[in-house]
C-alpha cells in the first residue's frame, strides 16, 4: 500500500489465497485497487513476467521462508531477469544473528523449524551467494517486532 499511495504500479505475488485476499480488500478500502495487480504464484516455478518488466523488486522477509539456498538463487536469478537495466532489487531477510537462528529443528542450509515453522537465515555471504548478477549490494543489519527478530536489508542493482 505504501508504494501505491506514493504513485507506483504494484503486482503483488504470493504463494497462498490467504495472503492475496486481504491485499486485495485494503487496496479496495484505500481506493488503490487500480494501482496493485495480485496473482497467487509460486515463484520457485519461475516469475511469470516478460523480461526486464519492471523497474524495482521489493520483497520483505520472503527469502527467509523455507526455500533452500539453490532455489533462493534460481529465484533471485529470475528477478534479475525482469528488472531493467539499472533496475533495483531490495529484500530483507532474517539473518544469523537473530536470537532464533539455530534454535528448534535443524532443516539444513540455514533452516530451523520452530512451532511447525521452518525459517531461513541467511547470512551475509549467502546473500552475496544468492545475489549474482548484480552489482552495488549493500546490507544493512536492523531489527523488526517481537524478540526483536534480526533482519539484513539487502539493496542492490542490476547491471
Amino acid at each position: 500500500m505504501y508504494f501505491a499511495q506514493r504513485g507506483f504500479d504494484i503486482h503483488v505475488l504470493d504463494y497462498s489465497d490467504t495472503a492475496i485476499g486481504p491485499i486485495e480488500e485494503k487496496a479496495r478500502l484505500m481506493g488503490l485497487w487500480q494501482r496493485i495487480t495480485t496473482l497467487k504464484h509460486d515463484a520457485r516455478d519461475g516469475l511469470p513476467f516478460d523480461d526486464q518488466a519492471f523497474d524495482a523488486c521489493f520483497s520483505h522477509m520472503f527469502f527467509c521462508m523455507a526455500l533452500t539456498l539453490r532455489q533462493l538463487e534460481s529465484i533471485s536469478g529470475e528477478i534479475l531477469r525482469v528488472l531493467k537495466p539499472n533496475g533495483i532489487n531490495i529484500f530483507t531477510t532474517r539473518n544469523t544473528h537473530d536470537a532464533h537462528f539455530g534454535a528448534g529443528i535443524h532443516r539444513g542450509d540455514g533452516m530451523y523449524e520452530m512451532n511447525g515453522f521452518v525459517v531461513h537465515f541467511l547470512g551475509i555471504q549467502q546473500i552475496n551467494r544468492i545475489s549474482k548478477g548484480f552489482e552495488g549490494i549493500n546490507i544493512e543489519e536492523f531489527e523488526e517486532g517481537e524478540l526483536p527478530k534480526k533482519l539484513y536489508c539487502a539493496t542492490m542493482h542490476k547491471k
